[in-house]
């Protein structure tokens, strides 16, 4: 009989328990930084593909997997890889497909801070980028280079809404890989894989876990491609974490009815804006203002989200004065996608490192809000917009 193990022993080496063939009713989380190994034997064989397995969290994790492939069936892709920001996955996606001296043409209206990064790669690496108008396939294929290895865009533009013809874009960029930020559609209101695109990437942190508590990005698209950038990802230490993934696995449940909800709601709201008078523009494709409209019922036509942007009638003064009233109920916010409704101020916050002069130039007023709406009561924030809106209208 094997002699008892000292307490010491015991106690680092407990928590197990026997295998059992139940399965659980929920995905299990696998908060391990490392998976034990029967010997080299078996190291070999997990490394080869001959055996699943896995080795260290970094590389990979069950959670990172299981996470991933359903953001791949739900985009149509052949693989996903997970990262540990939306930044992340941008990161992981350009560090994997350009070297110095490459050139990238991006849609002149991003995320502030994928901007901020593209400007970075040039300074930094001898990256060349061109900016130019995404609604216009001409002006992006003028734009493009001998040196040209990506073109980057998102399917609705943050923070002013734009809706890109990614079918007619892809066909213009020729050969040029087209890769898709698709944060504000979700898979559920568009599909860049099935017009062409080579990989699409999310922040995961917004609509895909939907409930403002993970920090996490998602890539997905042909195998090879994403094979790139997993490996890359593990080689910067741009990986996820699993208890990350299992949440974002938990959130993923809900996306289609979250969806569906929230792009419901913004259609009401952003009709009442555009009657209230302390408004000057409101931008939503859903309304028939909006100069994308005919293309966004065609290639939209389950919703065009939860986000909208308006200005107001008294520019910045209006906005503090706005944003102090609305603390209580819609609050600032600088994210976006949750299930409550929020408010945020691009020029103070996603686009504020722009020089003032771009930011309006691009149409970036310091008078426009994003307002990101949730699964709340509709009734609810109309009312309490009203009230804040009214306020507004004296500021100076």
């Amino acid at each position: 009989m094997d002699e008892p193990l000292q307490d010491e022993s015991l106690c680092a080496r407990g928590g197990w328990f026997e295998d059992f063939t139940t399965r659980p009713s929920n995905p299990p989380l696998y908060q391990t930084t490392a998976f034990d190994l029967h010997g080299v034997e078996q190291l070999d064989a997990v490394v080869s593909g001959v055996e699943r397995g896995y080795i260290y969290t970094r590389d990979g994790n069950p959670n990172h997997t299981a996470f991933a492939a359903d953001i791949a069936k739900l985009e149509h892709a052949d693989a996903g890889a997970v990262c540990a920001s939306g930044m992340a996955a941008i990161s992981a996606i350009l560090l994997s497909h350009l070297k110095s001296g490459d050139h990238v043409v991006a849609a002149r209206v991003l995320y502030g801070r994928t901007s901020q990064q593209l400007e970075e790669l040039t300074k930094r690496f001898g990256i060349e980028v061109t900016f130019a108008d995404s609604r216009s396939c001409l002006a992006m294929r003028d734009a493009r280079r001998e040196n040209t290895k990506l073109c980057l865009v998102e399917s609705i533009s943050n923070p002013l809404l734009e809706v890109v013809d990614l079918q007619a874009l892809v066909n213009a960029m020729g050969e040029v890989p087209v890769v898709v930020d698709n944060t504000f559609a979700t898979p559920c209101l568009f599909r860049p894989m099935e017009h062409g695109a080579k990989l699409v990437f999310h922040s995961a942190s917004k609509y895909l876990n939907g409930h403002g508590d993970v920090m996490l990005g998602v890539v997905a698209g042909e195998r090879a491609a994403v094979t790139r950038v997993r490996r890359i990802a593990s080689l910067f230490g741009l990986n996820a974490n699993p208890f990350e993934c299992w949440l974002a696995s938990r959130g993923l449940r809900t996306l289609p009815l979250r969806v569906e909800r929230a792009s419901s709601n913004a259609l009401q709201i952003a009709g009442f804006l555009e009657r209230h008078l302390a408004v000057s523009r409101v931008i939503y494709p859903g309304l028939a203002s909006h100069p994308d409209f005919d293309l966004a019922s065609h290639v939209l036509p389950h919703g065009c989200g939860g986000m909208l942007s308006f200005e107001l009638q008294t520019a910045e003064a209006g906005v503090r004065l706005l944003l102090r009233e609305l603390a209580d109920t819609i609050p600032f916010s600088p994210t976006l996608a949750d299930v409550r409704t929020t408010v945020s101020w691009p020029a103070g916050t996603s686009h504020k490192f722009m020089a003032p002069d771009d930011r309006r130039a691009w149409g970036i007023s310091d008078g426009l809000l994003r307002l990101s709406v949730g699964i709340d009561s509709v009734q609810d924030v109309i009312s309490e917009l009203d009230r804040a809106l009214n306020q507004t209208l004296t500021a100076k």
